[in-house]
């Protein structure tokens, strides 16, 4: 084996790497089982997993973030809670039903990842359910309940879009950080020409 063939071989093993950790760990849950056993078993199920149901390996940015990686739990920890109480109350407000709307959010950034993880972290917040997601256009469609008015939809849009900015920060490439900035600054100063 050739140094270059056995550095690519490395990198893609690194590059791969976290998914078995995930796998590994999905294992563990599952069972309920913290144990040695369990994690011997969960490495083997993971090489079983990885090999025989072939996927095109995931490009990871290959920076982590892990000040903004614990923000961002935090945050996602806090909304979880903050929506199911706001849904609890809107539940139990006989005065009004909560309204309801299915909104369109154009995501910023082209990785298929960084999708994903925007559409399962807002899906997993209650009070919002993904519909659809538009890979081509990087447009997802969210089911929002408590929606009442205009600025509640754009106010769901822009909590989308910061869990995507979130999410970028943590583990995003150099490219998507800058992305979501520049996407930030303009936004920033589309609302300051706007009030002017």
């Amino acid at each position: 084996m050739s140094p270059d063939t056995r550095r690519t071989a490395l990198r893609q093993l690194w590059r791969q790497l976290p998914f078995f950790v995930w796998l590994v760990a999905l294992w563990m849950l599952l069972w309920g089982q913290f144990t040695v056993l369990a994690a011997l078993t969960g490495l083997i199920v993971a090489i079983v997993v990885t090999r025989v149901f072939r996927l095109p390996p995931v490009e990871l940015s290959g920076r982590v973030n892990p000040w903004y990686g614990a923000v961002f739990v935090a945050r996602f920890l806090g909304a979880v809670v903050t929506g199911s109480l706001l849904v609890a109350w809107q539940v139990l407000d006989f005065r009004r039903q909560p309204g309801t709307a299915i909104i369109a959010v154009p995501l910023r950034t082209d990785d298929d990842l960084i999708m994903t993880h925007t559409a399962v972290t807002a899906s997993l917040i209650p009070g919002s359910l993904i519909v659809e997601a538009d890979r081509d256009r990087r447009v997802l469609y969210l089911h929002v309940i408590g929606v009442r008015s205009l600025e509640d939809v754009e106010s769901q849009r822009r909590q989308v879009l910061q869990w995507e900015a979130r999410i970028v920060r943590a583990v995003g490439s150099s490219a998507q950080l800058a992305m979501i900035r520049d996407a930030e600054r303009d936004a920033q100063r589309a609302a300051e020409g706007s009030g002017a």
